[in-house]
């Protein structure tokens, strides 16, 4: 049994049953921002209805002068529906035959237009968002290149996208999810290129969405979007760099872009497309292929080095001879797994407390933290200086990976481990990175094997994830999209 919200009404030909409509629904003259205006044209009444703020008042004003001068121009109003069709001075003019649709267009920021005696109405699209201006992301900064970004404005991203990728094969679908909120989403990929299995998945799982409102947008359709919730790793790429997403379009990959977020969602992805940065493209290839390998060492670092060095300095016998210095000299008044513990916890909260502090105040906060609580911490014997310098080495690891996502992931992974060696030891140390492998190998990204191409092995796709090749070289589309067109040549 459906609720009167859900049933289809038709527009009537009654222009009072309109008014009253809209001011039992939107609550039009409770709510301010509700734009409506009436006017008498050729004897029939007209009305808009619009929402402040969301349209572009210039525009408005022009509509209504013009419309107002059809009373001076013409005088045949048996055909006004045509007659102010035409003189709608705008580039989009759309019919709705249903208020349901006339609602959810008015909300969405365009204006519908009612004429007395006609079944449907007039939409113009005159959206004018507020939103600030294209400008470089803070997460995904580079030395040279472009320094515009996405916004909040899915307008604006799509038209971002579009100006660098100008391809007649290029869609934008949009889609809208949430009863109430009504959020629009795009889905944009390349018609000729891009799977159309996938497509036509994500398609399906975002129309089966059913919910009253996404209000933390992607990251809400994210989560309905994967099967595995309660995965650590992320299962999706976000990127607010417009040649970064255009770059996997071109690659087979689909783009999916939620209003009101800067962030576009990049599928399918694996755990390598995590590691990669646009600033090792914007160098030759020799020095992108050195960043690279760095980043690689950096993320090692980050999850292995802190359970590696309390294996060897709880059980130092497992050490050579040359390596014997490796090994706190002095291991203090706590655990040594412990201090690892706290330590780790104390840069969580030196990393929220940035977050939430001003950027002015952020400074002196970090000088405190290192200065005052660092240096009394190794002296009153709660931490040893050892600790603090492999803490210290894994969370500059952890800052390295440029997906703020996977350095999360790899936080909780790293504590995981340290834990088990310290209850176990060198089983511990072994069935812990065992049980890891095993549950990386496992992920699937809709239905893509998250470790490709290392498992499955791929041998030419794992050379370009080692070195930045030259882009001459990359004559093929990467065959884990399972892309229509596999040659980048035209």
């Amino acid at each position: 049994m459906k609720t009167d919200k859900e049933k289809k009404i038709s527009i009537s030909p009654h222009i009072e049953d309109t008014y009253a409509y809209m001011k039992k629904r939107i609550g039009l003259e409770k709510s301010y921002d509700l734009g409506y205006r009436e006017v008498v044209i050729l004897n029939r009444r007209l009305q808009l209805y619009y929402v402040t703020g969301l349209c572009d008042t210039s525009v408005i004003q022009e509509i209504l002068k013009v419309i107002i001068e059809i009373n001076d121009n013409e005088s045949e109003s048996n055909q006004i529906g045509e007659i102010i069709e035409n003189r709608l001075i705008h580039q989009q003019v759309t019919h709705v035959n249903t208020m349901d649709e006339a609602v959810d267009e008015v909300l969405s920021g365009l204006i519908a237009v009612f004429i007395d005696g006609k079944d449907y109405a007039q939409i113009i699209d005159v959206r004018n968002y507020p939103g600030r201006t294209p400008e470089e992301p803070d997460t995904e900064k580079v030395i040279r290149g472009s320094r515009d970004g996405y916004t909040e404005n899915i307008v604006e991203n799509t038209a971002l996208t579009r100006r660098r990728l100008r391809d007649e094969s290029l869609r934008n679908e949009m889609l809208k999810v949430g009863e109430r909120s009504k959020t629009d989403v795009c889905v944009t990929y390349i018609e000729d290129v891009a799977n159309p299995n996938l497509v036509k998945y994500l398609k399906n799982l975002i129309e089966k969405i059913e919910v009253d409102g996404i209000s933390m947008s992607d990251k809400s359709l994210e989560e309905f979007l994967m099967v595995k919730k309660w995965n650590i790793y992320p299962l999706v790429r976000y990127t607010e760099r417009p040649d970064v997403a255009t770059s996997h379009l071109l690659e087979g990959h689909v783009i999916i872009f939620v209003d009101t977020s800067p962030s576009a969602i990049i599928v399918p992805t694996t755990f390598f497309h995590h590691l990669q940065h646009a600033e090792e493209y914007r160098q030759v290839p020799t020095i992108g292929t050195c960043i690279r390998f760095i980043r690689f060492l950096a993320v090692l670092a980050a999850l292995f080095l802190l359970p590696t060095w309390l294996l060897f300095a709880v059980e130092p016998s497992l050490l050579p001879d040359k390596l014997s210095f490796i090994g706190p000299n002095d291991e203090g008044n706590v655990p040594i797994t412990v201090q690892i513990i706290i330590a780790a916890v104390g840069i969580e909260f030196l990393r929220m407390a940035a977050i939430h502090t001003p950027t002015p105040l952020s400074t002196a906060m970090g000088l405190i933290a290192a200065v005052l609580i660092g240096e009394i911490a190794i002296e009153v014997g709660l931490f040893s200086p050892e600790v603090i310098l492999y803490i210290a080495t894994s969370a500059i690891g952890n800052y390295v990976t440029p997906s703020y996502e996977l350095s999360v992931a790899n936080k909780v992974v790293t504590i995981l481990l340290v834990v088990a060696v310290g209850l176990f030891g060198l089983p511990g140390y072994m069935i812990g990175i065992t049980l890891y492998i095993l549950f990386i190998i496992q992920i699937r990204s809709l239905r893509t094997p998250y470790m490709w191409p290392l498992l499955p092995f791929n041998l030419k796709a794992m050379t370009h994830i080692i070195f930045r090749m030259p882009v001459p070289y990359t004559k093929h589309r990467p065959s884990i999209v399972h892309p229509r067109n596999n040659y980048r040549r035209p």
